[in-house]
């Protein structure tokens, strides 16, 4: 664990592949999964494979509207901290973090009641960060360079 990063509770990333250049994410290692904030959400086909149109707003000061494309990688039951299991649409997006590009499973959802757009589950933190819940921010705004899903 010595050689592991570590981070806040709350902490500034990319997800370079949605085009989206900085994002604020809760850490939450009592999460499996990770769980992305969208407005809408539709699926479609693209040469025989799924994919997923979203729209999300990024920013509370000034929010900017994004709209993304991603491929789907599948739909699984998540239950909420709720108790309540809901079918959700996974994808698996690169995410930038303490100067780490790695990728990860991310569910789509209506987050808008919460904090934070992206909560980063255990399995995105597993193996390479340690969470200090005394902490946040701990870490410098990504520098992004954007990629795509080709």
């Amino acid at each position: 664990m010595a050689d592991l990063i570590t981070l806040g509770w709350r902490e500034r990333l990319a997800l370079p592949q949605l085009g989206i250049g900085l994002l604020k994410a809760k850490l939450d290692t009592g999460a499996r999964s990770s769980s992305l904030h969208v407005d809408t959400l539709e699926d479609f086909q693209r040469d025989g494979t799924t994919w997923l149109r979203f729209t999300m707003h990024v920013g509370r000061r000034q929010p900017v509207h994004m709209q993304c494309e991603a491929p789907a990688l599948d739909r699984r039951a998540v239950t909420d901290t709720g108790g309540r299991r809901t079918e959700r649409w996974f994808i698996r997006s690169e995410v930038q973090l303490a100067g780490q590009r790695f990728s990860t499973d991310i569910n789509l959802t209506d987050r808008r009641h919460m904090l934070f757009p992206l909560l980063l589950g255990r399995s995105a933190l597993s193996g390479r960060f340690v969470v200090d819940p005394a902490r946040s921010y701990t870490q410098s705004r990504p520098l992004v360079v954007a990629t795509d899903f080709s």
